[in-house]
């Protein structure tokens, strides 16, 4: 018997549903996410990929049978927890993100663990640099949202050199706050050290506050 099918467009969704639809589409995006490096790293016969490229176009084709109108947004359970799959830092649902899993110690510092690999590539063996900027804007938005949700005003990095693919450390910290604004400070580092500085300014929406 087949489990109901709950539309995300139909409003909050209770806790069990949400746990079912994570547990269903969290290893559907990984998949999605271990075939965009597998085609970038394959060396298979030109037989095999012709093959597999049409696998993947018939199953690109059951997913389309029916699917939202527009993008994923912003989504709300009956505790009012929000989530946006989609988001292309933090999304569930999306193989483009890493994905992210911020982390804090309860005293202003947040942080991320992250491994980028072939997938976010920019010069040779090295995270592209916007790639850098996409997970510092994030780290740095979500620490300067602590006491107030918070937009990105401007953001300004400093590349010391080249940051390497694979496993990452980023934290960040507000530096000042400001009436709406809040200015936050944060680095991406390898093994060896900073790689990457940034400082943002978030602001808050006039009708947050």
């Amino acid at each position: 018997m087949k489990a109901a099918q709950v539309k995300l467009t139909d409003g909050p969704i209770d806790l069990d549903e949400f746990a079912r639809l994570k547990a269903l589409y969290g290893p559907l995006a990984e998949s999605v996410r271990e075939l965009v490096d597998a085609t970038i790293r394959t060396e298979v016969d030109d037989e095999v990929i012709r093959e597999v490229h049409a696998e993947i176009e018939a199953a690109t084709a059951k997913l389309r049978a029916r699917q939202l109108d527009g993008s994923f947004g912003m989504r709300t359970t009956v505790t009012g927890e929000t989530f946006s799959w989609g988001n292309a830092s933090v999304g569930l649902r999306n193989a483009v993100a890493p994905p992210l899993v911020i982390e804090s110690d309860g005293a202003g510092r947040y942080w991320t663990q992250v491994t980028l690999g072939a997938a976010y590539e920019g010069p040779p063996g090295l995270v592209h640099g916007g790639v850098c900027a996409l997970v510092l804007d994030h780290l740095l938005g979500v620490t300067g949202s602590a006491d107030a949700r918070r937009l990105t005003g401007t953001l300004t990095l400093r590349y010391r050199r080249g940051t390497p693919l694979g496993p990452l450390h980023a934290e960040a910290r507000v530096a000042s706050v400001d009436g709406r604004k809040a200015t936050v400070r944060g680095t991406l580092s390898d093994a060896e050290g900073v790689t990457v500085e940034a400082e943002g300014i978030f602001v808050a929406p006039a009708a947050s506050v």
